[in-house]
């Protein structure tokens, strides 16, 4: 019956039109109820009809009727509305499966709202009130509502277990600690709870900087990907274009072969024709002449035959042929017989240095794996002497070209194209292509440990000239406290280990380049995925102390 009743006072007070409560309810003339909005919006549908209608009972008026607010209805459903809302609010407090149910409530129980842990029971609001009013529980434990508040009990006392045993790793109750875990490392909880928060953060800490750490792998394997993909579609492109051109050779020297076959064969046919005409000549001569003689042969004269005979036998004709007989494919046999060689020896060709090719293929990685131990990284070790003709007139160079030293006072070197003119920097001799791996033992302040291109512009105080400030070269920034990497006069933040000695990796091939502080232990400070269009220099920026390329 109440369900029937709520079922009836909600169609009674719903609007008709939205099938919700009413909002703001008007009544018609008609006696029917609606939300103010809604009716509105219908008869402004209906406007341009001249006539406007209910939209239950249908009936009619010719001027728009005037509204007025059902004020009984209003009060009465925004009641129903209040009751609703608690209602709901209600059947929300209850607690279902997976929550944690009050233990004081009978019947269907409410959502504990806090768990008691010297009780050992948990409580909804109403039910928790004593802990908050009653000086008997002012000193009671409240926590979150936990469905293991069971767990915190000692199984053997039957009290809540407030120690934590470190011999063991469990936790106790104080009884516990005076019996059994007598003369164990024993603790309060929250004693532990410090020790183990710290750890926690630690571990917290490990982990964000574990996740920076892939982060910056992902983004470098994005620019990994965009290298490949850059690298591949330009491979594609070129090698299109190179067979392209070897296509359009080959159509040229086709076309070129033609043309001289035809005009051999031109030649070879004007000749034959000639001969031709020729003996077609002759055979014509010769008939008239056998004409001539068969005719002598019935004169019956006899002088007449003599003397018609003498000067008729004086023409001679040759009765050798001149002409040599060839087969019908004998005539170019031999340019068809040169083409086939060709096409051997290109079909040779093709094969060996596609062979070739498909190796070179094979040996493209397409994620390079780079070492991840130093003994890996010396495999690619290269021994580097630095370039005096590239170095400022401050600096000095010993030990065999591998030690730089900032002196602040001229070195009088000699006039080179090559010197920087304004930065205390210095070049390595040799070109770094392949894999290749080289340290270099840091003393003092300001000095920078860089690869650029020869290419770099080495006369005045620009950009272009200083490593780092420029697309050409790529520096590690080693000062006394912290690193910084700059590339196109971009500063990046390098966290890591101090250590003297700075460790650089280059992968010309797969454009990779990577710092790393050399201790005890290898850290790998920053790595750079890119493309090198040139071969790379070690390059030495040094303004205080010195540096030395380390043998290795």
């Amino acid at each position: 019956m109440e369900q029937q009743g709520a079922e009836l006072q909600k169609g009674t007070l719903s609007c008709s039109i939205c099938l919700e409560f009413l909002k703001e309810p008007v009544t018609t003339s008609c006696g029917h109820s609606y939300c103010g909005t809604c009716i509105n919006k219908h008869w402004d549908e209906e406007k341009k009809k001249r006539i406007y209608t209910c939209p239950q009972c249908r009936e009619t008026f010719m001027r728009r009727p005037v509204l007025k607010k059902n004020t009984t209805l209003a009060e009465l459903v925004e009641e129903l509305r209040k009751n609703r809302l608690q209602d709901d609010s209600d059947v929300q407090k209850f607690a279902a499966a997976e929550d944690v149910a009050c233990d004081s409530c009978t019947g269907r129980k409410l959502k504990a709202f806090k768990s008691c842990l010297n009780c050992v029971a948990s409580y909804c609001e109403k039910h928790l009130q004593p802990h908050h009013e009653s000086a008997a529980f002012k000193r009671h434990k409240l926590v979150d509502p936990s469905k293991k508040i069971q767990e915190m009990i000692c199984s053997r006392h039957d009290e809540v277990m407030k120690m934590f045993c470190r011999t063991d790793q469990q936790c106790i109750c104080i009884l516990c600690s005076m019996e059994e875990h007598k003369d164990h490392n024993t603790v309060s909880a929250a004693t532990e709870r410090t020790e183990k928060q710290r750890e926690l953060q630690e571990s917290r800490a490990d982990i964000y900087k574990n996740i920076q750490d892939r982060e910056k792998d992902v983004e470098l394997l994005k620019e990994q990907e965009k290298t490949i993909n850059l690298s591949a579609d330009q491979t594609v492109e070129h090698s299109e274009q190179i067979f392209s051109e070897l296509i359009f050779l080959l159509h040229i020297r086709s076309s070129e072969l033609e043309k001289e076959v035809r005009s051999k064969q031109q030649t070879e046919v004007s000749a034959v024709r000639a001969l031709q005409e020729k003996l077609e000549q002759e055979i014509s001569e010769l008939k008239k002449r056998d004409a001539e003689l068969q005719q002598l042969s019935h004169t019956e004269d006899h002088i007449q035959f003599v003397l018609s005979y003498s000067s008729l036998s004086a023409f001679s004709v040759s009765t050798h042929s001149s002409i040599i007989h060839r087969g019908p494919e004998s005539c170019f046999e031999e340019v068809t017989a040169a083409v086939l060689e060709l096409r051997e020896h290109l079909n040779k060709v093709l094969i060996e240095d596609w062979t070739k090719v498909c190796h070179t293929l094979e040996r493209v990685d397409d994620l390079p794996s780079e070492p991840t131990s130093r003994a890996g990284l010396l495999e690619y070790s290269q021994e580097i002497t630095l370039d005096p003709n590239t170095a400022h007139r401050w600096i000095r160079l010993s030990k065999g070209n591998r030690k730089v030293t900032m002196l602040f006072k001229d070195q009088h070197h000699p006039d080179h194209p090559d010197r920087f003119t304004e930065w205390p920097q210095v070049l390595s001799r040799e070109s770094l292509t392949g894999r290749c791996y080289w340290e270099v033992e840091v003393r003092g302040r300001g000095v920078y440990v860089s690869v650029a291109y020869k290419s770099i512009s080495r006369a005045g105080a620009g950009e272009e000239c200083f490593f780092g400030a420029n697309d050409k070269s790529w520096m590690l920034f080693c000062s006394s406290n912290s690193y910084t990497f700059i590339h196109n006069n971009i500063e990046s933040p390098v966290p890591g280990p101090q250590s003297s000695r700075i460790g650089v990796y280059v992968d010309h091939t797969a454009g990779i380049l990577s710092f790393y502080s050399v201790s005890e232990t290898m850290t790998l400070l920053y790595r750079l995925y890119t493309t090198f269009t040139e071969p790379l220099h070690a390059g030495i920026y040094v303004y205080g102390g010195s540096a030395e390329l380390c043998k290795l």
